[in-house]
């Protein structure tokens, strides 16, 4: 087969490459659709792999073409998106359903061969199905989605709240829908492009905050009546944001941080006496998993997507590029603030 081959910092080749076979319990994925991930660009462009030569890729859509033996729960035809994670299943963590936290884990497109190629293989329990009416570019956005239910879920959500969205990027929208579906009183989202902030209303968002404006905290208090908001989620990964998040979030609220900073943070003792005189809950979320395994936010992005209650607009798609193209596309990250969305790699 044709694959997007790994072979050292910065040598990213479309080459040929061992096709790879069904064992037992797996599934063989013919790859329409997978994106690129955050994760991604560190390990092409930062020396972040864990081995070379290696196929990346695990945000993906798909065709079973082969079953391994023993298989029932998937089918040759059906239409796939894929949980990436592969916990050991065998740890206190993975008992308890914590399958995030699991430490024996691998990993499709990091730790095994991934989506970035025209087949991939996985186990069959990591398939979630969907509704082939779903687009594939589409159902190349399963994981994000869940990582941003996931986020929910970890901040223990309730609706009926002021929910303030840090961040209008890909995971920021999908959280933004999810607080909607879930019966937020009102969605707010906050961000420095002009465009993002567009999209987030065509997605759902009730209002945006375009945080470059001086007056954008009055604004955003205003808008809950100068209470702040209940429910807080930080999906940039910005010690700028996530401070912000300590003013804006409400006496008792839930704060979730989804997004991962990759920047020292230092909190001044003002910062810290807010959380603590406020008394709000202050959370990580890490992944998307919860048991049965995949779980829930797998389940559920792929009924909500199917209903169209989970909005997809093109603008969540920067650029898409043909498989082959796939060193053009890294070569984007090179200046990320260039980089507007999601950016998709498709088999022709």
């Amino acid at each position: 087969m044709k694959a997007a081959v790994l072979y050292a910092n910065e040598d990213i080749r479309y080459d040929d490459y061992p096709t790879p076979e069904a064992g037992p319990g797996e599934v063989r994925v013919k790859v329409l659709a997978s994106g690129i991930c955050g994760s991604d660009i560190p390990r092409v462009l930062h020396n972040g792999a864990h081995f070379f030569p290696i196929v990346l890729g695990h945000e993906f859509s798909g065709i079973v073409d082969q079953v391994g033996e023993g298989v029932t729960s998937v089918a040759i035809g059906d239409h796939i998106s894929c949980a990436p994670l592969i916990p050991c299943m065998k740890c206190a963590d993975c008992q308890k359903g914590n399958y995030a936290l699991c430490r024996h884990y691998s990993f499709i497109g990091s730790r095994q061969q991934g989506s970035f190629a025209d087949y991939v293989v996985m186990p069959a329990i990591s398939a979630v199905k969907y509704d082939p009416s779903i687009p594939a570019v589409q159902a190349a956005m399963f994981e994000p989605s869940t990582v941003a239910l996931h986020g929910l879920f970890c901040n223990d959500y309730r609706g009926g709240e002021y929910v303030a969205v840090l961040g209008g990027g890909t995971i920021g929208l999908f959280t933004a829908q999810w607080a909607k579906i879930f019966g937020a009183k009102k969605v707010v989202v906050f961000d420095i492009v002009k465009e993002r902030l567009d999209l987030a209303l065509r997605l759902g968002a009730d209002e945006v905050v375009n945080t470059l404006e001086p007056d954008y905290m009055d604004k955003a208090f205003a808008i809950t009546g100068g209470a702040g908001y209940g429910m807080v989620f930080e999906t940039a990964g910005n010690p700028i944001t996530i401070q912000m998040g300590f003013k804006l979030a409400a006496n008792r609220a839930h704060f979730c941080c989804i997004g991962t900073p990759h920047r020292d943070m230092t909190f001044t003792p003002a910062m810290w006496e807010c959380m603590n005189r406020k008394e709000f809950k202050l959370t990580g979320s890490w992944m998307s998993y919860s048991a049965p395994f995949p779980g829930r936010e797998w389940e559920l992005t792929a009924h909500y997507f199917a209903t169209g209650q989970l909005k997809f607009d093109p603008e969540l798609i920067f650029k898409t590029f043909p498989m082959k193209d796939a060193d053009k596309a890294f070569a984007l990250y090179k200046d990320p603030s260039q980089v507007k969305g999601k950016v998709m790699l498709v088999n022709e």
